[in-house]
C-alpha cells in the first residue's frame, strides 16, 4: 500500500432534527450482519461512537454525538440500540483517499548542511 492510501467506510442516517454517523472497519462482515443479525457488530466496527454533523449530510464536522440528541431522536442513547438503527436505517458512504508519493527520508533529501549558512 501507497504512503496514505486508505479507505473509510462510514454509515450516515438523515435523522429528523440532526445527521449521523457511524465508522464501518470491514464492509464485507457488515454486508454479511445487514441479512444475519448473529455476526457480533464488533466484528466490523472498532469504534461504537456516534458522530453527529449539524445537518450537513454525510460530509460535515462530525462531533460526538450527546445523550440529549440520542434521546431526542431514537428514545435511548444507548450506544449498541442507536448503533444498531443506524446501521439498517441508514446508507453506506464509502471515500478511497489516494496515496502520495514523496521523499521517504526528509533529512537526505535537502542540501543544507547542518550549521552552515550559505552567504
Amino acid at each position: 500500500m501507497v504512503k496514505g492510501e486508505s479507505t473509510q467506510v462510514k454509515v450516515h442516517y438523515k435523522g429528523e432534527a440532526e445527521d449521523f454517523i457511524v465508522f464501518v472497519d470491514d464492509i464485507e462482515t457488515y454486508k454479511k450482519w445487514q441479512s444475519d443479525k448473529s455476526v457480533p457488530m464488533a466484528h466490523f466496527m472498532s469504534s461504537f461512537k456516534v458522530f453527529v454533523t449539524h445537518k450537513h449530510g454525510a460530509q460535515g464536522q462530525m462531533d460526538g454525538a450527546s445523550h440529549l440528541t440520542l434521546d431526542n431522536e431514537f428514545g435511548t442513547h444507548a450506544d449498541d440500540e442507536v448503533i444498531k438503527k443506524i446501521l439498517e436505517g441508514g446508507s453506506l458512504q464509502e471515500s478511497e483517499f489516494p496515496g502520495r508519493n514523496g521523499p521517504k527520508n526528509d533529512s537526505q533529501t535537502g542540501s543544507i548542511v547542518a550549521g552552515q549558512v550559505s552567504r
